[in-house]
């Protein structure tokens, strides 16, 4: 019994997330502006994590000096 609630909560999660997919993708075909603010959220998100990853190695470099 136990083995079976296992492959069924698998398979739920495999459903959910092809809904998620599927709803997504229609989601940025219909509404075209929602892709565009996809890719800005996501050329946003870059530059932050370059900053972010300089001030990480600034800070171990400070702290090596030490």
């Amino acid at each position: 019994m136990v083995n079976n609630m296992g492959a069924l909560n698998n398979l739920v999660k495999i459903v959910i997330g092809l809904i998620l997919v599927i709803a997504t993708v229609w989601f940025s075909i219909t509404f075209s502006s929602w892709g565009r603010a996809t890719l800005d959220l996501i050329q946003g998100g870059i530059v932050l994590m370059a900053i972010f990853i300089g001030l990480i190695l600034i800070l171990l470099g400070f702290s090596d000096l030490k």
